[in-house]
Parts: C-alpha cells; sequence; structure tokens
C-alpha cells in the first residue's frame, strides 16, 4: 500500500476515543446540570430579610390561629343556622348538639348537619306539622309582641275608668 492509500484508510478507521466521548455527552451534559449552583432563598438581605421573617412569624403566630378558630366555629354553627331557616322543631337540641361538637373537636359536627337536613317523621306524626311555628321570623314576634300591648292598653284604659267612676261617687 502506499503511503496515501494508508491515510485513507486510517482516518477512515472508527477511532475508539471518539466512540467513548460520543457516549458519554449526555452524562456529562446531566452531570453538569445536576450539580449544584448558588441558590438565593430571597429576594431580600441583612436587615430588611429579618424584618420581613418577624413579620411572617408574628401573622403563623397570632393571626392565623385567630383566623382557623373564626372559621371552625363558623362552620360548626351552620347546622343550626339551617336548621332555623328550615324551621326544624328540634333546633334547640340541634344547637346544643353543635356547641357540644364544638368541645369534643368536631366529633359530633356531622351529626348535627344530617340531623339539620333530616325530615322530623316522629315529630309529624305527633304533632301534626314537620316545621316549628315558634320559629317563625320577626313579623310573627311583633304581633305577639303588639297584642301584648294592646292587652295592657285596654287594661290601663279599664282601671282609669274605674278610677274615675270611684272620684265622681265620693
Amino acid at each position: 500500500m502506499n503511503c496515501e492509500a494508508q491515510k485513507i484508510v486510517i482516518q477512515s478507521a472508527p477511532n475508539p476515543r471518539r466512540r467513548r466521548c460520543g457516549r458519554l455527552a449526555p452524562v456529562i451534559a446531566f452531570a453538569c446540570l445536576a450539580l449544584p449552583a448558588r441558590a438565593h432563598a430571597s429576594i431580600f438581605h441583612g436587615e430588611t430579610l429579618d424584618s420581613i421573617a418577624n413579620g411572617i412569624s408574628w401573622v403563623v403566630l397570632i393571626i392565623a390561629p385567630i383566623i382557623g378558630i373564626a372559621a371552625f366555629w363558623l362552620v360548626h354553627i351552620l347546622p343550626e343556622k339551617i336548621a332555623h331557616k328550615k324551621k326544624h322543631p328540634q333546633t334547640r337540641a340541634i344547637q346544643c348538639l353543635c356547641l357540644l361538637s364544638l368541645c369534643f373537636g368536631g366529633l359530633l359536627w356531622p351529626i348535627a348537619w344530617l340531623w339539620a337536613y333530616t325530615k322530623p317523621v316522629l315529630h309529624k306524626m305527633a304533632y301534626g306539622t314537620d316545621v316549628d311555628e315558634s320559629l317563625s321570623h320577626v313579623g310573627h314576634e311583633v304581633t305577639e309582641e303588639d297584642n301584648e300591648i294592646e292587652k295592657l292598653r285596654t287594661r290601663i284604659a279599664e282601671l282609669e275608668a274605674k278610677r274615675s267612676s270611684v272620684r265622681d261617687k265620693v
């Protein structure tokens, strides 16, 4: 073989070093991506970071529990509100169960919720209705109060009439 033919054969022969480097390229790229880089946990530095951390800690320690307790309480009085709205005859018992549920960490709340949505069948059999008329809205209470005031006015008028008749006799 001549010299030029030998160069062509050498150049066309696969280089084992190049093959290894080609296979390792994805591994090297992944290793470069996996290496830790400088990370910044916050955009704030120094005194600003401390004051923001203090503010967040106060919110977490004071405001979040207050909001959590208020939300817990509002959710636990929902069955009572539903029972009152539906004029459930056992609204007071449902209210008592809601309060007990607050004391027991919410374990009784599902029972109160179901009770508020149930139809009182036995109450209907006993009293002929499944709603409590004493839980009606403000208009009904005002008429009872107006009746009471009217009775008192008539009683006062009767007493004044008796008094004037006694004076006329004397």
